[in-house]
């Protein structure tokens, strides 16, 4: 249905600008003849011919193309606010207007040359207006295709990147995206602030298109990506936000449907499902890329048999069996912690703590308290998470700490499908890679045809958060496709304390110390490695 509205739009489009040629006293076949009608165009709008150099950049050319069917009209005697914007939003329908059905659209003459003798008279009102709309079609098309802010909303990357971050990604280093859904209210990623309605449209869905870009999703980049199972979100229904107020903070229907069952989700949750460019926006490193075999061992992160290269600030769960409170404050400062770190974290019983520290912190703790008083948090090999990715008890006995090994798909590569690895590929093949999948008696059916193999059609990459523990990650969800990928983290731009928490109070009466976090603006998202 979208290649028909897509067809539709192209076709009145060229049948309007054919109309138009005519009017102007050119041959209307030009205006089929790709490149060709570009030239011909600007020449009855009295543009020079370079121009034609600045449709060939992307993102310029939106702006060219908007100023050039702007005078287009005006060359035809339309000069009002609403005639502009028609030619703008709708000129697959206004350009054959003016062609075949309008009798007062007639050709004038190059709209530059009576700009020139005769300026048209705007009032204050209309000035603000367009300036307004053009800052907002600016603004929108440089967050499409070029940067765009982003802030950090959970601790899963501390401490390399902290709650309160706010940062600026570019989407040209791996290659801007065409939007998928290109009916969509401005300046505003999947719901409509306020409102909370979606806030785009699905009539029209392109396929995927990536430009060029400066570099491939290189291992150990902080990647800004879209939330692989965001595809089907849940939200909870007014009479069960009303027994249980939690189910308002999330809305991953995959996560909500292992916890809780796919009858219950389907009766107490709406059910929406949004395209890949409309997914929850997730930042996290990239630990291994296409082809890479990866496996996590007591914690510890190998790649190809070798154990990966840490961030700086990675930080992992540990037991601490002291009363943190006898200690100095001086002292704890010295080590990079607050007393507040401790609190913070999930309090067994007085004396005994949860908290997240990097080896440096551990091991200045230890020298501390004693050896004995701090443990790493570790499960076993063997234990079962079912939460963990592929999520499968019988055949994947992984947990957060023991994964793997597993090789990261890569593009043009094939893996035998047998009935232990299908859970591994289930998803890319169906939803990925838009394929139908069918199991009949332990037979694989791929697109109505059996299959014993199959081809990756795109690359793969594996995310995890710095604070390993408390992150969810690629080893809940699995692996991150190519075209999920939104751009690369560039620097900090503005940064808050504590999550921007001024003076909040927490559950234990503990007021947090707001403001701006000096220390850490401008740094880049690369120095926090």
């Amino acid at each position: 249905m979208s290649y028909l509205i897509l067809f539709l739009l192209l076709a009145g489009f060229a049948a309007g600008l054919y109309g138009l040629f005519e009017k102007a006293g050119e041959d209307g076949w030009k205006a089929l003849v790709p490149g060709y009608n570009f030239y011909v165009w600007l020449g009855l709008i009295g543009r020079p011919n370079w121009w034609l150099a600045l449709l060939l950049f992307p993102m310029v050319n939106f702006f060219i193309l908007a100023y050039m069917l702007i005078e287009l009209v005006n060359s035809f005697d339309k000069w009002g606010f609403f005639e502009h914007v028609l030619a703008v939003v709708v000129p697959s329908a206004y350009l054959p207007y003016l062609a075949f059905k309008d009798d007062s659209a007639k050709y004038i003459g190059k709209s530059v040359e009576i700009e020139k003798e005769n300026p048209p008279k705007k009032s204050a009102a209309r000035e603000w207006t367009e300036a307004i709309i053009f800052a907002v079609f600016a603004a929108t098309l440089i967050r499409m295709f070029l940067i765009e802010a982003y802030t950090i909303p959970t601790p899963s990357m501390e401490g390399s990147l902290l709650v309160g971050d706010f940062l600026f990604v570019s989407k040209v280093n791996y290659g801007s995206r065409m939007p998928n859904s290109p009916l969509q209210f401005p300046l505003v990623h999947n719901t409509l602030p306020f409102v909370g309605s979606e806030s785009y449209s699905k009539a029209i869905q392109w396929d995927y298109f990536r430009f060029p870009g400066f570099q491939k999703v290189q291992r150990f980049d902080p990647v800004v990506f879209n939330f692989p199972e965001g595809d089907t979100v849940a939200f909870a229904k007014p009479e069960l936000l009303s027994r249980q107020p939690q189910f308002g903070e999330r809305n991953h229907y995959y996560s909500y449907m292992r916890m809780l069952g796919k009858d219950f989700v389907d009766k107490n949750f709406d059910i929406v499902v949004r395209p890949v460019d409309k997914k929850d926006n997730y930042i996290k490193r990239c630990v291994a890329v296409p082809g890479d075999k990866l496996e996590i061992k007591d914690k510890v992160l190998f790649i190809n048999d070798k154990e990966a290269r840490k961030p700086e600030f990675l930080q992992h769960r540990h037991i601490v069996s002291t009363n943190i409170k006898s200690l100095n404050a001086k002292v704890i400062a010295e080590i990079g912690l607050e007393e507040i770190d401790f609190n913070q974290t999930r309090d067994v019983n007085g004396t005994v703590y949860v908290v997240d520290l990097t080896d440096k912190q551990a091991d200045a703790l230890e020298k501390l308290i004693g050896e004995d008083k701090i443990k790493l948090q570790l499960s076993d090999s063997g234990r079962v998470d079912t939460n963990v990715f592929p999520h499968d008890k019988i055949n994947y006995k992984w947990n957060m700490d023991q994964f793997g090994p597993v090789v990261i798909p890569k593009a043009g590569e094939s893996v035998n499908l047998t009935a232990t690895n299908i859970a591994l590929y289930r998803r890319i093949i169906k939803d990925y890679e838009g394929n139908d999948l069918e199991i009949n008696g332990g037979q694989f059916i791929i697109n109505g045809q059996p299959a014993s193999s199959y081809t990756f059609q795109q690359d793969y990459y594996f995310m995890m958060g710095d604070n390993r523990d408390n992150s969810e990650d690629s080893r809940v969800w699995g692996f991150v496709p190519h075209d999920h990928v939104v751009g690369k983290p560039l620097f900090i731009w503005m940064a808050l304390k504590n999550g921007g928490m001024n003076g909040g109070v927490d559950q234990y009466g503990r007021k947090f110390e707001g403001g701006v976090n000096w220390s850490r603006i401008f740094k880049g998202a690369n120095d926090m490695n």
